[in-house]
Parts: structure tokens; sequence; C-alpha cells
């Protein structure tokens, strides 16, 4: 029997390269993203190279009901989710004061509100069936404050948290919650960010989206918690503990400061 996931943010990126890893393995797929025609392109690519069904919505996660728009088209297609992974997020660099509210709304709904809903959502059935796995993407900020980022670094402490306390509700209902926590990742983040020039991209060679999203999806299957891909991602992210947490916030801010 195939299991089927549902992929968020998967046009490209971490999203697109763990499409191609659950189709290789012959896993069917609902994939969402804003642009359908390049799920579109990848469902063609993937339905002929590994003989699997795609499934592709066309959807903007921050906008309201976007989630429950998701659930509502996988129920009328009798689709059902047994794996569900949660990838699609951004990041605004700026100061707070400065930044784009708009903008930061936006990530609010995709990075928290759109996460959570479909979670609640899809795991309510996981927990009927005694089965299913799901894997929510945050990242090594999750585990710091972030000044020029602070809204992203609090939206990805929030995954972390919410992921690590429903694993515990449902550990023993047959069902795994995951949280991936990459470092910098070579997906166009940074770009979308706007952080080229900070000294964090500047100064750290990025791990590619493909070397992530296998490191996650084994991770997943394990049924393993917390996942921080690459030894010194957790080196970073476990020293955090036994600092202060003033000099943590004032190393993160000059590592994310841009390069003059």
């Amino acid at each position: 029997m195939k299991n089927t996931a549902l992929i968020t943010g998967a046009s490209n990126g971490i999203g697109l390269e763990l499409a191609k890893i659950h189709a290789s393995k012959g896993g069917d797929l609902v994939l969402v993203a804003r642009n359908k025609s390049k799920l579109d392109e990848l469902k063609a690519t993937l339905e002929k190279q590994y003989n699997v069904s795609v499934y592709t919505i066309g959807k903007d996660l921050s906008l309201a009901n976007a989630a429950q728009e998701v659930y509502n088209e996988t129920t009328q297609q009798n689709i059902q989710i047994d794996y569900l992974i949660n990838n699609a997020g951004f990041g605004v660099f700026g100061m707070f004061y400065e930044t784009d509210w708009s903008k930061e709304l936006e990530m609010i709904n995709v990075n928290i509100v759109a996460l959570t809903h479909l979670t609640k959502l899809y795991l309510a059935d996981m927990v009927k069936r005694r089965n299913g796995k799901i894997m929510n993407v945050a990242s090594t900020a999750a585990f710091q404050s972030g000044p020029t980022m602070a809204i992203y670094y609090a939206s990805k402490a929030f995954v972390l948290s919410f992921s690590e306390a429903i694993n515990n509700e449902v550990s023993n209902k047959g069902i795994t919650v995951t949280t991936l926590c990459p470092g910098p990742t070579e997906s166009g983040f940074f770009e979308a960010a706007a952080m080229q020039d900070s000294f964090l991209v500047k100064g750290m060679k990025a791990a590619t989206s493909k070397s992530v999203a296998e490191y996650g999806y084994a991770s997943m299957m394990k049924g393993k918690t917390v996942a921080i891909h690459g030894l010194l991602n957790t080196l970073m992210a476990t020293s955090v503990r036994f600092t202060p947490r003033p000099l943590v916030v004032k190393l993160t801010r000059k590592i994310q400061n841009k390069v003059k």
C-alpha cells in the first residue's frame, strides 16, 4: 500500500527535494504551493519517472482559511494523507520598527497559522486511524532570539515548541511528529528575505536542499522528535542552553548584520 505525503512549499528548495525523495520510494503526493504551474511541471516529471500519483493544489497559505481549503480539497478527492510535511515558510530581514507589517503578517500566517491548522486537521484523522507521520520544518533559529529577524526566529521557536508538545500527546497513538531544524540552506530563502549581504550568508557554507531533505525524510521515517541537520548546527543549538541569553542575542545580531 502506497503512503501519500502532503508537502507544502513544494515548488522549490527543501520541499521540492522532499517530493522527489518520497516519489522515489514509490509514494504518492499532494503538492501545495502558490505557483501551481511549477507544481504541475514537477507532477509530470515525478509521475513519469517514478510511476506515482501526484495531485497539485495552488494555494497561498498566507490567506485566511487556506489550510481548511487544502484539507477540504483532499477530502473531496478521497485522498488519505499518511505523511504531512509542513515545509512552507519564509523570513523578513530588517529592524522590526522599520519592516513592512503586511509582509510580516503574511509570514506569521504561513509559518505559524497555516502550519498549525494543517497539523490540527490532518492529525485528527491520523489519530482516528492510529497511524501517520508529521514533519514540521523549523530552523536552528528556533533555539535563540534573532535581532533583525525577530518575528521569523520567534515563529520557528513556536514550531519547535508546538511540535514537541503534540508529539508527546500522540506518542501512544501510532503517530510521530518530527521537527526538522536546518541551518543555512541553499533554497532561495536568503534572497527572498533580502539578507544576502549578512555575515551569516557571507561567512557560512550553506547546506544543499537535497542533503537537508534527505536527512529530514530519514528522521521522519525513524520518528525522531527533533532533527538538527549538521554537526556544527547541532553543536551551536546545544551550546545555546549553556550560554547567557543576553550574549546569545548579541552574537546572533552580529552574524546577521550586513557586511559593510
